[in-house]
């Protein structure tokens, strides 16, 4: 991967996110970055694909929780007009949106590149375990969602339709485990996964008054 080319891309997303309280902050975007291209590197993906993906695939997160933009859709346009104008290689443009595209878990849709994928077990992955608690409540205040609701029916996920942090996890979060696409991704969720789990337990039993 060309430096010059990924600082100038690391630079602009920073830019970004720079008071983003969602938990999808600069934080967030290095996170996945850099497990994805872990993943990358063991699966045989294209590296410098999977990086520029990686660092721009929630460009379009702050229009979604304001507007209600498909946020891998507006990320994926903003994406390829960026790379236009900084010049990047235009044979490769359209590899990188297609895999921002088709990232999003709410999609239900297994992205057709390697690249793609592992972007998407990147992001996955970021979403659960004890980041993914955080991000969850974080995510979940910056929509106004209520902390748990217990009269809340669990359904289909949706990812446009507002409901308790506690039911997202029933919805979403429990459910990564089984849509990851890499053999690495899956090791690696696997103990993040239990620790949701954990926190479900403790979580209910304070409710509940035995703890």
């Amino acid at each position: 991967m060309d430096k010059e080319v990924e600082e100038q891309v690391k630079e602009y997303v920073r830019s970004h996110f720079v008071d983003d309280a969602s938990g999808h902050d600069w934080h967030h975007i290095e996170r996945v970055y850099n497990m994805a291209l872990k993943i990358a590197e063991k699966e045989g993906a294209d590296r410098t694909i999977v990086g520029i993906a990686a660092l721009l695939h929630d460009i379009g997160i702050r229009r979604e929780i304001e507007c209600g933009l498909d946020h891998s859709e507006y990320g994926a346009s903003l994406s390829k007009k960026y790379l236009l104008e900084i010049g990047f290689d235009p044979s490769e443009i359209d590899r990188v949106v297609e895999a921002i595209r088709e990232h999003r878990y709410g999609k239900q849709i297994k992205p057709k590149s390697l690249e793609g994928r592992v972007l998407q077990d990147a992001d996955m992955l970021d979403a659960i375990g004890a980041i993914g608690i955080a991000r969850a409540f974080a995510y979940g205040g910056a929509r106004g969602a209520l902390i748990y609701n217990p009269t809340e029916k669990v359904e289909n996920y949706d990812p446009f339709k507002v409901k308790s942090t506690i039911t997202h996890f029933k919805e979403k979060l429990l459910n990564i485990k089984d849509r990851f696409n890499t053999k690495t991704a899956k090791e690696i969720g696997l103990e993040r996964h239990r620790f949701m789990e954990k926190f479900l337990e403790e979580f209910y039993n304070e409710i509940a008054g035995e703890r």
